[in-house]
């Protein structure tokens, strides 16, 4: 592993949404080298960009016409260089998006691939032999050029697949994974990375890693694909962090990953936590977390070395105040900065932020786009974000007099910044909560409360128990009848909790750490 994610809490920055320098509505580059301070005083080291390339932005920037160009919205590859440098001169880390399953329609290389005339780019992308071809399960692009066939999409209709090769290729139109075309497109990929990397970027964050060879129902040919990934930047770049959009970890970190995301979608049961009809982190207490602790467990043995993330958010997930209160979600906070792994932050989560209802989709993200509103910093025009007139923001901000703000938050000792703050604070105090300390859950019962594991590393061990329901809890786990009692209190939350004489008692919204 990496050295520096041992230690890393990331924040996650939607760049168009996160502080606009030149008054147009958006936010860009410049303004994200201004908020560095902020992010480095909030306790995160490292930085996930989403994507900030040449784009048409029918997908916000995921649909990528120039993988070696920044987007003019958000400045110049210079600019990009200069975010690396002040990052690294505040000991900071910055990882960027990386889309390498699709492009955009409009990116020279598609282009080129709808030409009749076979050339260099004709086998870049994957198209049937004949346009009245009919390709079961996928969705493809037709009638778009002279070029006789039909093109495979990702997702939207803008985003033509990249050819990686099918795992069984079961028609003649179909390669297979390791093919020359197939191989150019990974070597192609590489230098798009090697490019960036160059630039001072200390690794990426992969869209849609697992998804890239076709007819892959297992992920063998895209772990095999990912390993010789893996190998290329061992040689040339052996600290950059590759972190996968995939939701398997067994199977992402077998392909060479550091960590993978756990998804809003997926077998994870991570939407048990925070966003289904009675969630875990609610109050009412009525959530169950016993699957999704039997489930993280499960892709723990069959992957027992890497990392596995569990965000507080991201871009495509409704935002977890959309659920639960402030002081619910400092007891979310709670569990996700004393998890192995590197925690991401997703922007605005840690005052906060409220997911807007039925805003108007803007550029691809449909209801998504309440969980991409601009930030709020202060009292002041459009939140601080922007000093555009407010029609022109890039996004609609929340309009509530009361919407939480930065300035408002740091104002106050009992703020859920504050709690993340002291949170991230006390995680870097102890080594047992970093990244690769073990874990053992010694009370997770089906619809039960509380949630209890022991975090252990260089000779540390940490209870952590979070109650969050609106009754008082308790439990006896095995670990203090052989550790002895009572245990040292580091840490609490609410009214926290004691032990004696081997019970672990915890008041109503709490949540507690004690040193075994």
């Amino acid at each position: 592993m990496t050295d520096w994610l041992e230690q890393a809490v990331f924040y996650e920055i939607y760049p168009q949404s996160f502080q606009d320098s030149n008054a147009d509505g958006i936010g860009d580059i410049p303004g994200i080298i201004r908020r560095l301070d902020y992010i480095r005083g909030l306790g995160c080291n490292a930085v996930w960009l989403n994507p900030c390339f040449l784009s048409p932005f029918n997908d916000a920037g995921y649909d990528v016409a120039d993988y070696y160009t920044v987007a003019p919205r958000y400045g110049t590859n210079e600019d990009l260089r200069q975010l690396f440098a002040e990052a690294h001169r505040r000991e900071m880390h910055v990882l960027l998006d990386l889309v390498p399953g699709h492009t955009s329609v409009e990116h020279p290389w598609f282009r080129e691939s709808m030409k009749p005339e076979k050339n260099e780019y004709s086998g870049r992308y994957i198209w049937t032999d004949n346009i009245w071809t009919p390709v079961p399960g996928m969705h493809t692009l037709r009638g778009i050029s002279a070029r006789d066939g039909s093109c495979i999409l990702n997702f939207f209709s803008s985003q033509p697949a990249l050819n990686y090769g099918f795992l069984h290729p079961e028609e003649p139109w179909q390669d297979a994974a390791g093919s020359p075309a197939a191989e150019a497109t990974r070597k192609e990929m590489e230098n798009v990375m090697r490019f960036w990397l160059q630039c001072g970027c200390d690794g990426f964050r992969v869209d849609m890693a697992g998804s890239l060879v076709k007819n892959d129902p297992d992920g063998e040919g895209t772990i095999a694909l990912w390993q010789k990934i893996r190998k290329f930047l061992d040689r040339e770049f052996p600290q950059a962090v590759l972190v996968s959009e995939w939701g398997e970890p067994e199977k992402s970190l077998a392909g060479g990953f550091h960590m993978d995301f756990l998804l809003h979608f997926g077998p994870s049961h991570y939407n048990d936590l925070f966003r289904c009809e009675h969630p875990f982190f609610s109050k009412e207490g009525k959530g169950d977390a016993s699957a999704f602790v039997e489930k993280y467990c499960e892709s723990r043995r069959k992957a027992p070395q890497g990392l596995i993330c569990i965000p507080s958010g991201n871009h495509d997930m409704k935002r977890l105040s959309r659920q639960l209160t402030p002081e619910e979600m400092k007891t979310a906070f709670a569990f996700l900065l004393s998890m192995p792994g590197a925690p991401f932050i997703y922007y605005g989560d840690e005052i906060g932020m409220r997911y807007l209802e039925g805003l108007v989709s803007v550029e691809g993200g449909y209801d998504r786009t309440g969980s991409r509103s601009p930030m709020q910093w202060d009292s002041g025009p459009n939140a601080g974000f922007s000093s555009a007139s407010p029609e022109k923001l890039y996004i609609r901000q929340d309009e509530d007099p009361d919407r939480p703000t930065v300035a408002g938050q740091q104002a106050d000792p009992d703020s859920l910044y504050r709690t993340v703050q002291d949170l991230i604070a006390f995680r870097r105090q102890h080594p047992a909560l970093g990244a690769s300390g073990k874990i053992e859950f010694v009370y997770a019962e089906k619809n039960a409360y509380p949630l209890a594991y022991v975090r252990e590393k260089d000779g540390e061990k940490i209870l952590a128990v979070l109650n969050p329901a609106a009754r008082a809890a308790e439990f006896r786990p095995a670990c203090l009848a052989a550790e002895g009692s009572p245990a040292e209190l580091l840490f609490a939350l609410g009214g926290g909790g004691s032990v004696s004489g081997g019970l672990v008692s915890m008041q109503p919204c709490s949540a507690a750490f004690f040193r075994l």
